[in-house]
């Protein structure tokens, strides 16, 4: 989905041109739309964060040649400033035919026609169907499928 920005180096037009690239896999196209000092934070997963554009390049390197017809769409997005919230989702199959899909929010900041930072909240999709322990996994009364251990008493 391409959503017209009337600024070039606005956040929206940054954010088509990272979809463009990612979807055309263009590996270079899509490093260019990151600064060199780009820092990436992960608030669910603190030590998944990492910092620079060589990163990000190795990273789409690899999930390009992992996930040779992986896809990226915008459903939502909302531009406060400098920062887009962005509703992502990605789509595609691992070479072995295995389903690669994440969906969730990227919040980026832009700044001179180019993303410096994210806050990402990307997670995979899980197909597989479960008993309805939503409520036990948020107040961790289940671990990992596992119920938690009793409190001593």
């Amino acid at each position: 989905m391409t959503l017209t920005d009337a600024d070039e180096a606005g956040p929206l037009a940054v954010i088509n041109r990272l979809l463009e690239a990612t979807n055309k896999h263009d590996l270079e196209g899509l490093a260019a739309c990151f600064a060199p000092g780009y820092v990436n934070e992960t608030p669910a997963h603190p030590t998944r964060g990492f910092t620079g554009r060589d990163t990000i390049r190795s990273n789409w390197e690899q999930l390009f040649t992992g996930v040779p017809d992986i896809k990226a769409h915008l459903l939502s997005h909302s531009v406060n400033g400098s920062s887009i919230w962005t509703e992502l989702h990605l789509k595609g199959a691992w070479r072995d035919g295995t389903p690669h899909e994440m969906t969730g929010v990227i919040i980026f900041g832009v700044d001179g026609g180019i993303i410096n930072s994210a806050r990402f909240y990307l997670e995979p999709v899980e197909k597989a169907a479960a008993l309805d322990d939503t409520a036990d996994r948020v107040t961790h009364r289940v671990t990992h499928g596992r119920p938690a251990a009793e409190p001593a008493q």
